[in-house]
Parts: structure tokens; sequence; C-alpha cells
């Protein structure tokens, strides 16, 4: 019998290890199809929380917030593609990309829940930001982003311009960095058990069957 877990998937549109470990648990869940399942919730967490509208290259802004040097960051986007590839997600990242604002997609993503396409919003708009090197705070890019996913767009285009889910976003990154997520992604499972970083898919089937197998023996 299929074990159906409760997961939280607290993250940031532009955390490029949120696209690697949204992959990395998607690949693990096939794995372990009739064996356990997912009920997957999306949560806000902003990185970037006070970034200007336009954004600010990447290369500048990594190095001033992280002290990193220019080899540094170009070795570790190197990795991070790599990984990604690895899940089958597309990083087309560079010395010109940008780093956006991401609230008003978090906003949208609150929305696309209740309409029941929370996941496929949340694929559809990581791939906008790191693969098409789109801005994710665009409002147009993301009706369109919306639109992709078989969501409304006058509907989407509706919640973007009001301030709609903005008390929500802003009281979900409460909650969660109230009970200690201070790096994304940060997945959690059953409530009860973190499992933090960009995992590969390995790591996560490892650990969601050992989960699994717990739940099934509490009910026994």
């Amino acid at each position: 019998m299929t074990q159906t877990l409760k997961i939280d998937f607290v993250s940031d549109i532009a955390c490029p290890w949120c696209a690697v470990g949204l992959g990395g648990l998607e690949r693990a869940l096939d794995t372990l199809k009739g064996v356990v399942g997912a009920d997957i919730s999306f949560h806000p967490f902003e990185l970037n929380p006070n970034m200007p509208v336009g954004g600010q290259n990447g290369l500048e802004h990594i190095g001033e917030k992280y002290g990193m040097a220019p080899a540094q960051i170009r070795a570790s986007r190197d990795m991070i593609r790599e990984r990604a590839a690895g899940v089958g997600f597309v990083m087309n990242t560079s010395d010109d990309s940008r780093i956006y604002n991401t609230f008003d997609a978090h906003r949208l993503l609150a929305w696309a829940k209740e309409e029941g396409r929370q996941l496929d919003l949340k694929r559809r708009l990581l791939a906008l930001n790191f693969t098409d090197q789109a801005d994710p705070g665009d409002h147009e890019a993301l009706v369109a982003g919306a639109e992709d996913v078989g969501l409304d767009g006058a509907a989407a285009r509706a919640v973007l311009e009001s301030d709609r889910y903005a008390d929500q976003v802003r009281a979900e990154e409460a909650l969660w960095q109230s009970r200690g997520i201070s790096s994304v992604p940060a997945v959690v499972v059953n409530d009860r058990y973190l499992i933090s970083g960009g995992q590969p898919p390995e790591e996560f089937e490892r650990q969601l069957r050992a989960i699994a197998a717990e739940a099934e023996a509490a009910v026994r």
C-alpha cells in the first residue's frame, strides 16, 4: 500500500539549489511510485527581500553578499548547472544573469495552490528564472508563466495587480523562519523530518523510504 507523506517545500524562485532539490525530490518520488506518495505544498522564502525592481547582476550580488571572488562564483555556478542537468533541469546562468525580487511570484504561487496548479507553476517559474533568464518579478512574464501551465491569465493578472496574498506570504515566511528555517530548500516531511539542501534523488529516496516505513509501523 502506498504511504502518502505530507511534504512542505520551503523555497525561493531565485534559489538555484531549490530547482535542483525539486528535481531530486520528484525523481525520487517517481522511483518510489507505489510505495511512497506525496502531498506537496510550496511555501515562500525570499533570499533577497530587498532586491529592487529590475534586480542586480548575479556575479556582482553574490560577490557582495557572500564575499566570493568571481572565479569561485563561476566554479559554483558550473557545479550547480551540472547538478541541475542531472535531474533534467536546464540552468542557463552566466556572468550576465540577474537576481530579481520574487515577492509577486510567491503571491502567484499562493493563488495557484487554490487553483490546484501550484506544483506546475512552481516548475514553470523556476524555469522562467533560470532557463529562460527572464524576470520573475515582471507581471507580464508571470502571467505568461501562469498561462503556460493552464491557469487563467486574466485571473493571474488580477492577483498581481492587487495586493492579494501579500499578508499570507509574509505570514508564511515569518512562520517558517520561526520554526528555524534560515536557508532553502528546506523539505519538511510529515511536520517532523527536515531534509535540507538540494539533495540528489538517491538521498531523497533513502530518506523518504525510511520516513514512510516509520509512518507505516506507527499505525500497525
